[in-house]
């Protein structure tokens, strides 16, 4: 019954833990704006998502991780962190004299494109959910 479940909403969860793990690149890369020498990253999305269906994660990789609100709470069991295999540098349009890449218009229309495919992907995920615990439900 739960690998049914898992395989049903596999796909959106690795997009999901995809999509948060762009954000902090992105992220990374608009705090760093400013940074002498620092080099924009990102990485193909569709790339990475292709390859965690085909591979899954390996080790060291993991997703959104939990937090305790009680000592008392079962730590969570697996990855801490997750990364990305090919993290890019990011080709400039036009390089800043002090070597920084960051383009924050790129950054910034990029950040908020991720945010909202992130909560489409979540409200995706939800209304699956849902109808599964519909289906479920005895009338």
């Amino acid at each position: 019954m739960f690998d049914k479940l898992e395989s049903a909403l596999r796909y959106q969860q690795e997009a999901l833990n995809l999509r948060a793990e762009r954000q902090k690149v992105l992220a990374n890369n608009i705090a760093n704006a400013d940074t002498p020498n620092f080099k924009a990253r990102d990485f193909d999305f569709r790339a990475e998502l292709d390859r965690v269906m085909q591979q899954g994660r390996s080790a060291g990789e993991g997703g959104l991780s939990l937090s305790r609100t009680s000592s008392r709470h079962i730590a969570a069991e697996g990855p801490r962190v997750s990364s990305v295999d090919d993290l890019l540098y990011r080709v400039p349009d036009q390089p800043s004299l002090d070597g920084n890449t960051v383009d924050m218009n790129r950054e910034r229309a990029a950040f908020a494109d991720n945010s909202v495919r992130y909560q489409a992907d979540v409200t995706f995920v939800s209304r699956r959910i849902q109808g599964m615990k519909k289906a479920m439900q005895p009338e």
